[in-house]
């Protein structure tokens, strides 16, 4: 017998849950995305693959491929780099860093988290490169960048200064906050860290420019970002009991404006959505179809409990369906995924999950498939006369 596409209605005693609607975020911002990273929803996604000028936001690039090279020995933390002309030069948000002098690498990077020095980001970038230049070091971070998932990303220089063609889309910016957070937790503290006072004789350059920090909702990281052409935007995260929240917005028109937005997002994003368990793990959802066993059917389960994220108000009911390709020939073992579960929450993006055999199902002995064979045959033949 031919295996087809089947797709049943979960059962009913399966889903403990009744979801429901979310309001959707009306964002000020040019662009934007948000992700419940703790179950990989997206919450919200406005333009969120348009390549913009990311300005300071892609400075994450240069801390990510940073992170790396001390991980890999490349670079050390004590170790002190030197700084170059082509480094002082730099204008905008500065560590007032003078050519010739060396800097641990521990305070380049505190410099580009909490005050976001264009030097300091230099300084790294030509220690890093492949030719020793920012140029290359920028070939690097858009090549890296791809690697890891970031299509909409490419680079000309190590600190989001205005270059043409130095773009990355808030879905980029995203993941890679999000690649941060989860590959470097033994760096991700510094991103908190309010104030970072490098240089007494420029005592007023020592704050953290995140305006979300000190607010006791959870923010914890991570970069601003201000051009002209880019306007004002903020890649933020915030973490309240097990879950975290993570955002890229742009194209505020003011620090104020950026300021209230980013709070709102975090605000709506855990107010308005809750993690709830939808099905236990073992919990019968559907019965497949069997082809040539001993049973006419197995039991489908998830092999976990079923969490997702829904809206906290309104009331619609949750969508459920399964599909696999039957029937599923026999033997079948206990474990053995057969078909997906997909949930369709109202507002929110369908979740596929994985559907095992519950008990192994062995192949039919010679009556059963006698038995089977015949009823098949007898099926073919009323269908022929119809």
């Amino acid at each position: 017998m031919t295996a087809l596409p089947r797709r049943l209605m979960a059962s009913a005693c399966a889903l403990a849950l009744m979801a429901t609607q979310a309001l959707a975020f009306e964002t000020r911002a040019r662009a934007a995305f948000v992700l419940d990273q703790t179950t990989g929803t997206v919450l919200m996604a406005k333009r969120a693959d348009e390549a913009l000028p990311p300005a300071s936001m892609s400075k994450l690039m240069t801390l990510y491929i940073a992170f790396e090279a001390i991980r890999e020995g490349r670079l050390r933390l004590n170790e002190e780099l030197r700084v170059s002309q082509h480094a002082m030069d730099y204008g905008g948000s500065t560590l007032f860093l003078r050519a010739g002098e060396r800097v641990k690498v521990e305070d380049l990077l505190r410099g580009i988290i909490v005050l976001s020095g264009n030097d300091a980001c230099a300084v790294i970038a030509e220690a890093l490169s492949p030719d020793g230049s920012e140029r290359g070091f920028a070939r690097l971070m858009t090549q890296r960048a791809q690697q890891l998932g970031m299509t909409s990303s490419q680079f000309a220089n190590s600190n989001g200064w205005p270059a043409a063609g130095h773009e990355m889309s808030m879905r980029d910016l995203a993941l890679l906050a999000t690649r941060l957070i989860e590959d470097y937790p033994e760096y991700y503290p510094m991103f908190s860290q309010s104030e970072f006072l490098f240089d007494e004789k420029e005592s007023q350059n020592r704050f953290n420019r995140n305006p979300l920090l000190g607010l006791g909702i959870g923010a914890d990281g991570l970069k601003t970002g201000h051009t002209q052409e880019a306007g004002y935007g903020l890649v933020g995260s915030a973490k309240q009991g097990e879950r975290r929240v993570i955002f890229a917005i742009t194209g505020l028109d003011s620090a104020k404006a950026r300021a209230e937005e980013s709070e709102a997002i975090v605000n709506w994003s855990f107010r308005q959505f809750a993690e709830k368990t939808v099905i236990k793990k073992d919990t019968e959802v559907a019965q497949a179809e069997v082809w040539m066993g001993a049973k006419d059917s197995v039991t489908l389960v998830p092999g976990a409990d079923v969490s997702m994220l829904v809206p906290t108000r309104g009331a619609s009911k949750l969508g459920a369906e399964v599909v696999y390709t039957g029937p599923v020939e026999a033997p079948i073992a206990a474990g053995q995924q057969l078909g997906e579960l997909i949930l369709t929450p109202d507002g929110l993006p369908e979740k596929r999950i994985p559907l095992l055999a519950r008990e192994d199902v062995a192949a039919g002995g010679f009556v059963d498939r006698v038995m089977t064979a015949s009823k098949v045959l007898i099926d073919r033949m009323q269908d022929t006369n119809e």
